[in-house]
């Protein structure tokens, strides 16, 4: 069952039990009156008296209870506004008898008991809801020995309204034995009045006030309930209910303590809110990181949250870093900054302003006294990142000896989170400069993929194998193949100074140039050159590129080379079984960077025959180092090459790598290395 519901079943069952209440009072006085011989007692009114009650505390309980988010002021403001619309009715029933006092209408036991039953529901209303009020107020800090009191109170209540069928009244000793029991439990439990210290000073005079009225409406219906009571015509009197006795005295004594405690907390009121307003500063230095704070906007907060625990008049806070030197004053002109610092006599505070504290200060050292015309007392402290100081902060108060020790813990407190704060923000900062960069060499290395051929020649001609490794996540090696004319291939190898995302790039310039050039059907010599001109232009000063070009005639089966720099390739004949480095001499391309580059420029001729092979590859191969720190070596990679080179291209190029990877076995390779295999077809007759 919903909540929603049980009230909505609650206040019916209220006001039925109400009705039957005040019907059966009624009949009751007739029967009295008239002497009418119907066997009818008060026990049936009693019972829905107390049919009455439990249903409207059932009311009030699951009404107040939904309403969670109510504060201390909202719960003490419903007693307010019950009162007062309860107080209200009862004061028209007043103002009628009073008009109406000397006729015979308003002397009629009929009337009065009419009007008494409406005063007893409002009473009750009153005063349950009221009661469910101070309930949650008493346990708003909950212990188990405080469940146990407040349920046997509850019990003591419950016993004191069967106790009412009994017919005991005021005048009976078992009647002040029940009195002095409730009055007993109701005192204890006054006493629970924690959540008066979680009042602001403005909540607490709220709450004194509310209060108060409470007090008064229950006066007032007091005085109403014995007006009654003299005219000694009631079918049944309520101040002869132990319950009700009971209720009264504990609303009224709780309401009497409560006004007290509150007023004795006054005084008390600006501390604690000091110490909230300090763990709310706290709270938002800590968070300011994950808010996505930037470091300026730590450094504001950490300033002012200072300023505001210590109740310094002016400020100043100086964070020197890579990046430049940030300064955020507060209640201070340029000029009476430097006035200060000269003004400084302490020398830990000399220290952490000049940002040379070697350790730990003395918390007695952080304060000082000045001699500054506006300004008399000082405290300064480190901020420190990964155990450095990188800054301080200084609070400046126009009293002298205005901060103690207790002002210097919080201040440090404050320093020590946003320190940790900014130590964070640097880790995060540097996190996404990492990520940054990955996200980079990630596109550089599709880039580099991009570059590279994705597929080889292999046809009629000639068929080819290429591998290549870079040592970082993107390299500077190239190689390439065109057919710029039917049966007219260009083919090229090189290596970019240098690795990493700089030398891909110029890996990219490269390309650009080769296609231009090749398409063109350049000599090996001329190809030089003119690339020589070009990467001039676009290479830094202090990078090159060594690169072997061929230009391969399938039609006459004739290599023409030129070598700018680049490793020797290394050419296997089939009919002489011979293999021999192809040696030309030239110079780095971007290495000289004029006209007279022209002078280095060399090229050479070589035949081939069916089933030659040709073996191209960068200097990361034969610089390949084993754990011992010796090298792979030309003569090895020719040791290699000898024994695949009759192999397809594919075979000789896993047989290299193989024999490369038993070489340096777990050492991580330190440059970046290609391979690049080229065996030919007799077609020179067609």
């Amino acid at each position: 069952m919903s909540d929603k519901v049980k009230i909505r079943l609650s206040f019916l069952g209220a006001i039925i039990c109400w009705l039957l209440f005040a019907g059966s009072s009624i009949y009751l006085l007739f029967v009295q009156s008239y002497d009418m011989k119907v066997d009818f007692s008060n026990f049936f009114p009693q019972l829905c008296f107390t049919g009455f009650v439990l249903a409207t505390f059932a009311y009030y309980r699951y009404m107040i209870t939904k309403a969670d988010s109510l504060n201390f002021t909202d719960l003490l403001w419903k007693v307010f506004i019950t009162g007062l619309v309860t107080t209200l009715l009862s004061l028209a029933i007043r103002f009628f008898l009073t008009i109406f006092a000397n006729s015979t209408l308003v002397e009629s036991p009929l009337t009065i008991n009419f009007f008494y039953n409406i005063l007893i529901g409002l009473v009750v209303i009153f005063m349950v809801s009221t009661m469910v009020v101070w309930k949650r107020l008493i346990l708003y800090q909950k212990s188990k020995n405080l469940l146990q009191l407040w349920g046997f109170f509850e019990v003591a209540l419950l016993a004191a309204l069967i106790f009412d069928f009994l017919g005991f009244s005021y005048g009976d000793q078992i009647f002040s034995v029940a009195l002095v029991i409730l009055g007993s439990f109701s005192i204890i439990l006054a006493f629970n009045l924690k959540w008066v210290a979680y009042l602001n000073f403005k909540q607490k005079w709220k709450g004194i006030l509310f209060i108060l009225l409470s007090g008064i409406y229950l006066y007032h219906f007091l005085l109403m309930l014995f007006r009654f009571s003299y005219t000694e015509v009631l079918v049944i009197d309520l101040l002869d209910r132990a319950f009700i006795a009971g209720m009264f005295g504990f609303l009224f004594v709780y309401a009497v303590i409560s006004i007290l405690v509150t007023l004795f907390n006054l005084p008390t009121s600006s501390v604690f809110e000091q110490k909230l307003k300090e763990a709310l500063d706290f709270q938002k230095l800590s968070q300011s990181i994950p808010r996505g704070e930037t470091k300026d906007q730590t450094y504001e907060i950490l300033l002012e949250s200072s300023m505001s625990a210590v109740f310094a008049d002016a400020a100043w806070l100086e964070v020197r870093e890579e990046s430049g030197t940030t300064q955020v004053i507060r209640n201070l002109k340029d000029e009476d900054v430097d006035i200060i610092k000269s003004a400084i006599k302490g020398e830990t505070i000399k220290e952490i302003l000049n940002l040379s504290l070697k350790s730990e200060a003395n918390p007695g050292k952080l304060t000082d006294d000045l001699k500054h015309p506006q300004f008399k007392s000082i405290i300064a402290l480190p901020i420190m990142v990964q155990n450095k100081q990188v800054g301080f902060i200084v609070l400046l108060n126009e009293v002298s000896e205005a901060f103690n020790r207790e002002m210097v813990n919080i201040i440090t407190t404050f320093v020590n989170q946003a320190s940790i704060s900014l130590e964070n923000l640097s880790l995060i900062q540097e996190s996404i400069e990492n990520e940054r960069y990955k996200e980079q060499l990630k596109i550089a290395k599709n880039v580099q993929k991009s570059l590279l051929p994705t597929s080889l020649i292999n046809n009629d001609h000639l068929t080819m194998a290429a591998f290549s490794m870079a040592a970082d996540e993107v390299g500077g090696d190239y190689y390439d193949i065109l057919e710029y004319k039917k049966n007219r291939f260009s083919l090229i190898i090189g290596d970019v100074s240098g690795k990493g995302t700089s030398a891909a790039f110029q890996m990219a310039q490269m390309k650009g140039i080769f296609h231009s050039l090749a398409s063109q059907g350049v000599s090996p010599e001329e190809f030089n050159k003119k690339a020589n001109i070009a990467l001039s232009q676009c290479l830094e000063k202090t990078s090159f590129i060594t690169a072997t070009y061929f230009d391969i005639d399938t039609t006459k089966n004739v290599l023409h080379f030129s070598r700018a720099g680049h490793c020797p390739s290394l050419f296997y004949c089939k009919n002489e079984n011979s293999i021999d480095f192809l040696k030309c001499d030239g110079m780095g391309l971007g290495m000289l960077r004029n006209s007279s580059y022209g002078d280095y420029v060399h090229s050479n001729t070589v035949n081939y025959h069916a089933g030659d092979t040709l073996l191209l590859y960068t200097d990361g191969i034969t610089e390949a180092k084993n754990p011992e720190g010796e090298q792979y070596g030309s003569e090895r990679l020719k040791k290699a090459f000898t024994a695949h080179a009759s192999k397809a291209p594919n075979q000789v190029k896993e047989g290299i790598k193989k024999d490369l990877s038993d070489f340096i076995g777990e050492m991580i390779i330190d440059d970046d290395y290609t391979l690049v295999v080229v065996q030919f077809k007799d077609n020179k007759n067609g």
